[in-house]
């Protein structure tokens, strides 16, 4: 009897690890676990916490939201800054990707330009309020040269939030965009040159369509980073105003006037947008290339 389990152990455990299970795969438990705990029944719990509002039907909530122009007009606030501040983010780390992968010293560069992580958004926020407020250094050397006659309003405003978030996205985007130039194999671009092919060529024919499934990718998470902008837009912006994003309205609906279920609401319109501009870029990123994601460099 015991010899014949132990016969039958091994083809257990073989035929296990022929679909995948075994001991490596029970490593990804915890990080499992992790997720529903954290993220799954969070997500699901809001889901359905939005529709149980306090008073009418189940879609109560997100009927007032699309029926109130205080409220929807967030989303399209909220589109106003992220987008413009991903595409800068995304247009600058190109370049500097480029030029950063040819230095010698590419790792002391690379940590001086990712400083800004470490920062925080609050702590960025202060600095631009220090820096490019009416007293701030920018204002004075502006008057103090005769420049501007008077100083110029850079914080509680737009353009405040929209630094602030090209400053904290910056160092995010470069290091994605950084990860993607590298693995472009180099004889790519010296058989270009070659053919005589000029550095503008290289780019758009070898080098562009090469990098656009990562630059969908690096975009699309640089757009949900930036989508969900809240302290800058409370610091530096003006948050009853021109810079009252969609989080701010969550927030308001949240703990001023504590109606749980419609911030609910009000995070689900926030991630239902997200989501489909995420699908939209992924989903265009076959149009330049529709390769490997990978040059296969090495």
């Amino acid at each position: 009897m015991s010899a014949a389990l132990g016969a039958h152990a091994p083809r257990l455990r073989l035929r296990l690890r022929n679909r995948g299970l075994d001991g490596v795969t029970l490593l990804v438990v915890p990080a499992v676990l992790f997720i529903l705990a954290l993220f799954i029944y969070p997500f699901l719990y809001g889901l359905l916490l939005s529709f149980e509002p306090k008073e009418g039907g189940a879609l109560a909530n997100y009927i007032a939201f699309f029926s109130d122009p205080f409220l929807y007009d967030t989303i399209g606030t909220t589109l106003l800054i992220a987008i413009p501040a991903t595409l800068l983010n995304v247009v600058l780390s190109v370049p500097v990707a480029m030029r950063v992968r040819l230095m010698r010293h590419q790792k002391l560069l690379t940590a001086i330009l990712v400083i800004p992580i470490t920062l925080g958004t609050v702590l960025i926020a202060e600095g631009l309020l220090t820096y490019l407020g009416p007293r701030g250094w920018v204002n004075r050397v502006l008057v103090d040269f005769g420049i501007t006659g008077s100083p110029i309003r850079l914080v509680h405003n737009y353009w405040g939030v929209l630094l602030s978030l090209v400053i904290s996205g910056f160092p995010f985007t470069f290091l994605l965009t950084l990860s993607y130039v590298t693995g472009i194999d180099p004889a790519l671009e010296q058989a270009g040159r070659m053919l005589g092919a000029r550095s503008r060529a290289r780019f758009w024919r070898i080098i562009l369509p090469l990098l656009a499934p990562g630059l969908a990718v690096t975009t699309a998470l640089s757009f949900v980073q930036a989508f969900s902008v809240f302290p800058s837009a409370v610091l530096l912006g003006a948050p009853a105003g021109p810079t009252r994003v969609i989080s701010i309205a969550a927030y308001q609906a949240a703990f001023e006037a504590y109606d749980y279920s419609m911030a609910s609401a009000i995070a689900m319109i926030m991630a239902a947008v997200q989501v489909i501009i995420v699908v939209a870029l992924l989903a265009a990123r076959g149009l330049l290339f529709r390769g490997p994601a990978s040059s296969g460099k090495g």
